[in-house]
């Protein structure tokens, strides 16, 4: 089998669960080392073996580090990249915990690109940050903002409570 063929198989079978939760955004997600043990069976099973490295490849405005995720059968290698800037501006960090953060960041997207982990329900992709969307102004919803528009109320506080599409604001 070659190691494309042992990649794949490890691509098509990998399952992580999002074992690990964010108490201040209020979601799940996976860590690097989540990603790490869960691929840790197929990697004896197959004869491979994954190494994650990272450099600093910039330091210039702020710092940016690259993490290369690498998959080798001990004959060839395939890798995969992410790169991540350091926000020496968070607050509430000491300096070690703002790289470490960089780079726990930088493993798990190279990581998460050579296994092809799909995380658009992920935290970075559905996170709201505690907000929730807004429902379209249709239906009954338009007929009571329209009266409640005639009655005197307020085109910023329907605003401020539905989406609204353009077209539907012109009648407004």
């Amino acid at each position: 089998m070659t190691l494309n063929e042992k990649l794949a198989t490890i691509q098509t079978k990998f399952k992580s669960k999002k074992s690990r939760f964010n108490s201040f955004g209020k979601y799940n997600f996976r860590s690097a080392e989540d990603i790490l043990e869960a691929t840790k069976l197929h990697l004896l099973e197959l004869g491979v073996s994954v190494t994650v490295n990272e450099e600093l490849i910039s330091n210039d405005d702020f710092p940016i580090i690259q993490s290369t995720a690498t998959i080798s059968d001990g004959k060839s290698a395939i890798h995969a990249k992410s790169i991540v800037g350091v926000d020496l501006q968070q607050k509430g960090m000491q300096m070690p915990q703002k790289f470490g953060s960089a780079s726990s960041y930088g493993k798990k997207y190279s990581l998460g690109n050579l296994f092809l982990i799909d995380d658009t329900a992920d935290s970075d992709a559905t996170n709201g940050h505690g907000k929730t969307a807004k429902p379209k102004l249709e239906g009954a919803a338009l007929t009571k903002a329209k009266a409640f528009l005639k009655a005197g109320g307020s085109l910023e506080a329907i605003k401020g409570k539905y989406d609204i599409p353009a077209a539907t604001l012109k009648t407004l």
